[in-house]
């Protein structure tokens, strides 16, 4: 008997699948194997005419869009951030963490550069264009978390590297090269990018810095998502920021003042209401040098060595103490001292004044019924890290408790994530060391942490003990929400027809049992 040709049609069946708005549904879910594509299985049906060759039973387990993961420096020996001068081999540790981090359910990661010297950057993002090696993650883009950072907030980035945006957006050009900052249709079309995976785009950076929010409306134009982080910016610059184009905030609660109730900072934005008022806290002021010279006051003094002090080493992590005040309160004195008229321009420090973005008028049902003119405003989503050691589980369950929609998980983690790393001292850079302890790391002989360990998968089941949630809201967080905060959510993190085929398949706790990229299986537990 000839055998029969398989038309490429697979049917998992037996499984619950997670929907958009965190539900999970008991559905068989039809893919394409060829195409590496997800299909209506009604539409396909009526369409060809023809049923799935391959059915496979998934015993009642959850079958979930890949993990995207939007902030990971590394893993499995190899630093996103290094760069020897030999292009083959770092292509080489581009695939080799594509190819490992299956096992922990990410199908699709932006690899995170920490600031480097500006002579790296044109080289480093164009390495990092889209790519999608065979049998492995896909990788989106890159992430380019500095160096327009304040430097009392700047982690484990070199001091001697952070810079002001002097020129605005076109200083960020001058660092990063205009073809990287391109509009992003140009950006994918030229290099060697892989066209069959969307491209992604990533810049962190302080609000407060220099000629930074001048740059956040351009950079949005051309479809780089900008994030808020490594920042001493108060509720009003944050506000900006977003309402020029911020999408996202960096590591929430890591490298930013911590909430104080008369000025919450950027976490404030979290409890932000969807209409601001002109004449409320939204209502932006210049920043008179009065204000700038105070702030820099506040600042503890920098050592003019080019290599960070040994304190927190975790990028996301403070190295130096928060000034004792918050950025509202010294504002505050200084505008008295200043006593400068009020308007509704906004400036960065040492920056032009940047107009508010004009008032709209009343247009939804949903809008307070008032008399007062209301702006609509966007909550930015936010990062955290789940492991337990950057926020405290009652900080995440507050977080995700004020803004569920927004909530992204990450890894945020070092080259020296490995699931089958033992404890112990491992090698990290620049002569240093760290001594592994679970998800723990700190540095060889000292109690300082420094940095994060944790899988993506571990921070689902980790966010659901902290929230509460079911774990169908927790994947949400680290599949639909990261891949619509890069306005991807048509290709990723999603099961819709026609999205990618990456799939993962998990227990009812959360453990991963098989990693599926474009319909084909990747990795399967053993």
């Amino acid at each position: 008997m000839a055998a029969t040709t398989s038309n490429g049609l697979v049917c998992f069946t037996n499984c619950l699948l997670p929907q958009e708005d965190g539900g999970l549904i008991e559905k068989d879910l039809w893919i394409d194997e060829r195409r590496g594509v997800i299909l209506d299985a009604q539409r396909t049906f009526f369409l060809r005419r023809e049923r799935p060759n391959t059915i496979i039973d998934l015993g009642g387990n959850i079958l979930s869009p890949g993990f995207i993961d939007i902030q990971i420096n590394g893993g499995f020996g190899f630093d996103f951030s290094v760069y020897e001068g030999d292009d083959q081999a770092y292509r080489d540790g581009l695939k080799l963490v594509a190819e490992r981090i299956v096992e922990t359910g990410v199908t699709a990661l932006v690899p995170t550069i920490i600031t480097q010297d500006k002579s790296f950057y044109p080289k480093l993002l164009n390495l990092l264009r889209p790519w999608s090696p065979p049998n492995a993650a896909h990788l989106l883009g890159w992430h380019a978390e500095g160096p327009f950072l304040q430097m009392s907030k700047r982690g484990a980035h070199s001091p001697a590297l952070i810079i002001p945006a002097s020129e605005g957006f076109e200083t960020f050009e001058s660092i990063y090269s205009p073809e990287n900052l391109a509009e992003a249709e140009d950006w994918l079309m030229s290099g060697d990018s892989d066209h069959n995976t969307v491209g992604v785009r990533m810049i962190t950076a302080a609000p407060e810095v220099e000629g930074v929010m001048e740059a956040i409306n351009e950079a949005s134009k051309r479809g780089i998502c900008f994030n808020i982080g490594h920042s001493m910016a108060t509720t009003d610059i944050a506000t900006a920021a977003v309402r020029n184009g911020a999408r996202c905030i960096t590591h929430l609660f890591n490298a930013m003042p911590q909430l104080h109730h008369r000025d919450p900072s950027i976490i404030g934005l979290l409890g932000a209401s969807p209409y601001l008022s002109p004449s409320s806290s939204s209502t932006f002021l210049p920043f008179p040098s009065a204000i700038i010279n105070a702030l820099k006051a506040s600042m503890p003094s920098l050592p003019s060595t080019q290599e960070p002090l040994i304190g927190h080493i975790s990028e996301a992590f403070d190295e130096i103490k928060t000034p004792p005040q918050t950025p509202m309160l010294l504002a505050e004195q200084a505008h008295k001292k200043s006593r400068l008229p009020t308007d509704n321009s906004i400036a960065s420090p040492g920056s032009a004044a940047i107009t508010a973005i004009p008032e709209s008028k009343q247009s939804s049902k949903n809008e307070p019924k008032n008399n007062v003119t209301t702006i609509p405003f966007d909550r930015p989503f936010y990062e955290i890290i789940v492991d337990g050691i950057h926020s405290h589980p009652n900080s995440v369950r507050l977080a995700y408790s004020a803004h569920p929609d927004g909530c992204i998980l990450i890894t945020d983690a070092m080259k020296i994530l490995d699931p089958h790393l033992k404890d112990g001292v491992h090698d990290w850079r620049d002569g240093r060391r760290f001594y592994k302890e679970g998800d723990k790391l700190y540095v060889e002989g000292t109690t300082t942490l420094a940095g994060s360990v944790v899988t993506l998968d571990k921070c689902v089941r980790n966010f659901v003990r902290y929230t509460g949630c079911s774990i169908g809201e927790a994947i949400r967080c680290a599949t639909y929400n990261p891949a619509k905060c890069l306005n991807i959510e048509s290709k990723k993190g999603t099961l819709r027809e026609g999205a990618d085929a990456d799939l993962v398949v998990l227990d009812h706790q959360g453990n991963v049992l098989s990693t599926w990229v474009k319909g084909k299986i990747v990795w399967a537990r053993k």
